[in-house]
């Protein structure tokens, strides 16, 4: 058995139990599952997988949820898993070789999360979550979007362990609304006590964002991004992206062309650099919004699939079909492949040509 447990907080999972607790049984995980309450089948349908169920007294505190269930595991080494996300792939050499030489250090999964984009366009989100560690060195604090931190105060230190899993938590619109308002009551809650941390400003901007109610989401990411903040860090590469998308939702394009004042701060990330490409499109400065695309194009790969590749080609098309360079158009669209939106302009575009 792999000296890992596994440890989840349930509430009403019923619909997630066999896709997330099957491929995690198969590897000989132990599961520890802490339940806050359900009212489905959520227990019934854990027990088959594990003895390890434990009733857990919601108190509005994630921290604590998290910590009873990581208390009750057999092994220091803890995974934590959300109902959610089921396992893609993982390599479990890997995995032993890390857990045998990084203790104090705390693992990032890869999470593939579905999601939509300015005016709809679907994609795929790929982040690194912390999820990882010996609980001899780390546990969680905050009542909402816990963190897994060192438990002697130091810095943490993230190194991606080979782990994946496909999260469908942002896939339904409706848990997702409902979610966002149950955390809103949480973070300001957390706020009340302390006003002016960037990551409880950054993660309600980010609920006002799921609700769309897009100018208290920047109300919030302007009051983080004007604390002292390290550009480096994940959460606020993605409070900067976010910040800009709900400008431009909310039509403010003059007022996006702000970020530009931070260019050189996010200039090594793809989402940013294509975001300032949507940017400058938007407010017809298209020689601008072309270079940043195409800059896009020949970075690594982003957060959001296609960021890279047929996303800022398709927009390059858009702006020369807009501005009349149709064989130019029809250039950038190909070089789109399968991307549907673009397929869909070529065959418009082919129907017009056969109409002359």
């Amino acid at each position: 058995m792999i000296p890992i447990s596994v440890c989840m907080i349930s509430k009403n999972e019923e619909a997630n139990i066999h896709k997330c607790l099957t491929p995690l049984k198969k590897l000989g995980f132990e599961l520890i599952i802490a339940d806050t309450g359900s009212t489905d089948r959520t227990k019934s349908l854990a027990a088959q997988y594990t003895e390890h169920l434990y009733e857990y007294k919601w108190d509005n505190d994630f921290s604590a949820a998290r910590n009873f269930s990581i208390s009750k595991a057999s092994n220091d080494w803890i995974l934590i898993v959300d109902f959610d996300e089921y396992l893609k792939e993982t390599d479990i050499r890997n995995l032993i070789s890390y857990i045998n030489s990084h203790t104090r250090e705390i693992g990032t999964v890869t999470r593939h999360s579905p999601c939509n984009l300015l005016s709809g366009q679907s994609s795929v989100m790929t982040e690194q979550v912390a999820r990882l560690f010996n609980r001899k060195y780390t546990r969680y604090q905050g009542i909402i979007h816990e963190q897994a931190l060192p438990i002697d105060g130091s810095l943490p230190f993230y190194l991606p362990v080979a782990i994946s899993f496909f999260h469908h938590g942002y896939e339904e619109a409706e848990n997702l609304t409902l979610k966002a308002g149950r955390n809103l009551e949480l973070l300001f809650t957390a706020l009340d006590a302390s006003p002016n941390d960037p990551y409880l400003l950054y993660q309600t901007g980010k609920c006002y964002q799921i609700l769309k109610d897009y100018p208290a989401a920047c109300k919030y990411f302007d009051a983080g991004l004007s604390c002292n903040i390290n550009p480096s860090h994940a959460y606020v590469q993605d409070m900067i992206e976010a910040y800009g998308y709900c400008l431009l939702e909310m039509k403010e394009y003059e007022t996006a062309l702000g970020l530009s004042n931070v260019y050189d701060l996010f200039a090594s990330c793809t989402d940013f650099i294509f975001l300032m490409g949507l940017i400058y499109m938007n407010n017809a400065l298209f020689e601008q919004a072309i270079v940043e695309f195409q800059k896009a194009a020949s970075m690594n790969p982003g957060k959001t699939e296609g960021i890279n590749s047929y996303m800022p080609n398709y927009n390059i098309g858009v702006i020369y079909e807009c501005t009349g360079h149709i064989s130019e158009a029809i250039r950038y669209y190909r070089k789109c492949q399968s991307y549907s939106p673009a397929l869909n302009r070529l065959t418009t575009l082919s129907k017009h040509s056969d109409m002359q």
